[in-house]
């Protein structure tokens, strides 16, 4: 369901570029085009959000094929949100016969943007790559995305493991209690909605997270989420202390931890993980 059409045309004039530009750099090896995160999710916003999406294909783009795809996401970030684009070319193969870390054949994020400009090559000579974060993305697209075109989400993307999207989530907090200080909104709802997660099975975006635990936490940890909420809603000018910070994320992970052990034997029934060949790189990390 494309929540954005009747609300924000100039997102849906940007989507219908993002499709367009899929199109014409990949040509007939295009699956897909698939938009999850915060536009699926209907919280997105121009001062806070990307723009998520998934771009599937049959083999392996050639070269030149990456190199459209690069500079047409270059020549459209004067256009883009806050955050840019974040974007994943996945080969169908992966999609339907899922593997984890996933491997993926091209990513673009604002942290390219220079690099790629500048050593294109160089950039492709670091992939294709395997990234955990793709368990999450896989999992949020079949609940909540939409394609730009090609077909139905379910009939690209097979179910995630239980244990492989958990896994993946969770990584993404594991040093919450250090990186909630540099981003202490993204860290704390992202908390919040991990911990969501974990206890009903059910991928929630940063707002739903933050509108769940303010309500539902122990009443200690509801202050930190609530100011997450009201700031990333726009509103709560003063950011709590350190300490008050990294005792939120110390409280959270041990209710993470406490109720990953919960879940332990479900999650050890759940189907078998597969291994990729490659070695897995989280591509956020690159220089």
């Amino acid at each position: 369901m494309q929540r954005y059409e009747k609300s924000d045309a100039r997102l849906a004039a940007l989507l219908d570029a993002i499709r367009d530009g899929c199109v014409s750099a990949l040509g007939e090896t295009l699956t897909g085009v698939y938009v999850h995160g915060s536009v699926a999710f209907g919280c997105f916003a121009w001062d806070r959000s990307d723009i998520d999406f998934l771009v599937v294909v049959r083999g392996a783009p050639t070269r030149g094929q990456k190199k459209a795809l690069a500079d047409f996401l270059l020549g459209q970030e004067a256009r883009a949100p806050s955050k840019g684009f974040e974007m994943s070319v996945v080969s169908e193969e992966v999609c339907l016969s899922f593997v984890y870390p996933t491997p993926f054949l091209l990513h673009y994020s604002r942290a390219y943007t220079q690099a790629y400009r500048a050593d294109f090559d160089g950039v492709c000579a670091r992939m294709p790559g395997a990234d955990y974060d793709l368990a999450a993305h896989f999992a949020v697209t079949r609940a909540t995305g939409f394609p730009l075109m090609g077909k139905p989400v379910e009939e690209v993307f097979a179910p995630v493991p239980r244990a492989a999207y958990l896994d993946s989530i969770m990584r993404d907090v594991a040093d919450a209690e250090a990186d909630i200080l540099s981003d202490p909104v993204y860290m704390s709802l992202n908390l919040c909605r991990v911990l969501y997660a974990l206890r009903f099975d059910k991928p929630i975006s940063k707002l739903e997270g933050g509108r769940w635990g303010s309500e539902a936490l122990p009443a200690p940890l509801r202050p930190v989420a609530h100011w997450a909420l009201e700031r990333y809603q726009g509103g709560a000018d003063a950011v709590p202390d350190a300490c008050a910070l990294q005792g939120f994320a110390h409280g959270m992970l041990m209710l993470i931890s406490d109720q990953n052990a919960v879940n332990a034997p479900s999650i050890e029934k759940s189907a078998p993980v597969v291994k990729p060949a490659v070695s897995p790189a989280r591509y956020t990390t690159m220089d």
